[in-house]
């Protein structure tokens, strides 16, 4: 029998199980080293997206040290090409499209196709790459996954592909049910982080310039990150991202809903740290459209006793978010990925989780960060204020109990990375 015959013969639930067999037999013995096609980074307007990608770079890096790693990059952004360059010089990085017969545009997708023993779904929000997917699926016959990626309701599209899948990692355990509600199934499917969670990339020279000019002391100041309950991608995509017009009026009118009242409780917390502790705050993005509503919902309803103790950030990339971060007290975001980056940094953290922004904030839990992950809906701004309290008055507490969490993670990292070296014939995994 053909080996794409017996994959598609064979059930959901056992899939994983047979596929991983199947592929030990077939090319564990045969190579040494190994090739992995990384499909990730699909977009350049979030450090949180950007972030997704040096995370598993890194990832793989330290867990997979023989292995060679070609990236295929979704988006074209030319300062993140450049800071992934500086960050994984020997990372060749590859870009193309995909078309509706799922072929490449290019020689190199053929020559990736060709060269790669394994090919990787990076970290995101759904399956983002599922074209690229599709393509690997057509032109090899080799094995493929999805490493920490949100799989919410998946499509059927999506759900024939995640089918064929050897592994598959979700970003947080819902995702594990949404799998099941829809007959995917299987030992294969683990829970792995988002790969953000181990983003090593630094900026400390234009960190250290930034907090020299605006007088941002060592652990002396927190970081507050806004966000409104839908991301307006139509004011900033030149197709309005395809949303009718419907659409359009709903994100509008929920975030002019909830905007303020979201925002107040946050304020709450800024003006009792300034109050209470006299350092500073830094109002810093995630995306680039929060600079936009900084000062409306952040900045300029403050007293004015508070207002003199407030700094403010333009957008920036990762490197120096993260060196930034790592010299923050604390940071408190509405943002799903700035805590993960300051964690990664050892930098206690908050998420302020609005119920739009899909079941990813999930992992948080799943993690043990519960006492610093806030349901708006569900607290006032003096339950986040009590907790920032415990944290300045017992930072060391606050720290352990960080290293913790983030222990949980590199064991997770570890155990999926091993997988994959098994998967490949126990090679490529350290």
């Amino acid at each position: 029998m053909k080996r794409r015959q017996f994959i598609q013969q064979s059930t959901c639930a056992g899939a994983g199980f047979l596929l991983t067999s199947f592929v030990q037999a077939t090319i564990g013995t045969r190579k040494k080293n190994f090739t992995l096609l990384l499909v990730s980074g699909w977009q350049d307007v979030n450090i949180g997206d950007i972030g997704h990608t040096p995370g598993l770079l890194n990832i793989l890096e330290k867990y997979m040290p023989e292995a060679k790693v070609i990236l295929w990059k979704k988006s074209r952004g030319e300062e993140v090409q450049k800071l992934l360059h500086k960050n994984f010089p020997k990372v060749k990085i590859i870009y193309g499209n995909v078309n509706s017969d799922k072929d490449g545009d290019n020689a190199e997708i053929t020559s990736a196709f060709r060269e790669a023993d394994l090919m990787i779904h990076g970290s995101g929000p759904l399956l983002v790459g599922a074209d690229h997917l599709a393509s690997w699926i057509k032109h090899t016959e080799k094995p493929f996954g999805v490493f920490g990626t949100t799989l919410e309701n998946p499509s059927e599209y999506h759900q024939s592909i995640l089918k064929k899948a050897a592994f598959i990692y979700t970003r947080e355990t819902l995702s594990i049910q949404h799998l099941k509600k829809v007959g995917i199934e299987g030992s294969h499917i683990q829970f792995a982080p988002d790969a953000t969670f181990y983003i090593n990339i630094q900026n400390k020279e234009k960190a250290y310039q930034f907090l020299k000019e605006n007088n941002l002391n060592n652990k002396k100041f927190i970081c507050v990150i806004p966000r409104l309950r839908f991301t307006p991608y139509h004011k900033f995509n030149p197709n309005n991202n395809g949303w009718s017009a419907e659409k359009i009026k709903q994100v509008e009118t929920t975030n002019e809903r909830y905007k303020e009242q979201d925002h107040a409780k946050l304020r709450e917390t800024m003006i009792a740290w300034v109050r209470e502790t006299r350092n500073k705050v830094l109002v810093c993005p995630e995306m680039t459209y929060q600079i936009d509503i900084m000062d409306e919902l952040l900045i300029d309803p403050l007293p004015a006793d508070v207002k003199p103790f407030i700094v403010k950030r333009g957008y920036w990339l990762p490197d120096e978010a993260a060196s930034v971060y790592s010299h923050a007290h604390t940071v408190i975001s509405f943002e799903c990925h700035s805590p993960i980056i300051a964690a990664a940094n050892g930098t206690p953290c908050f998420y302020l989780r609005q119920p739009e922004d899909t079941i990813k904030g999930q992992m948080y839990y799943d993690l043990g960060f519960n006492d610093w992950t806030f349901e708006i809906d569900q607290i006032e701004g003096k339950q986040i204020t009590e907790r920032l309290r415990e944290v300045w008055k017992d930072y060391g507490k606050a720290k352990i109990k960080l290293q913790q969490s983030m222990d949980k993670v590199s064991d997770i990292y570890k155990k999926r990375t091993s997988e994959l070296g098994k998967l490949l014939g126990n090679k490529a995994t350290k």
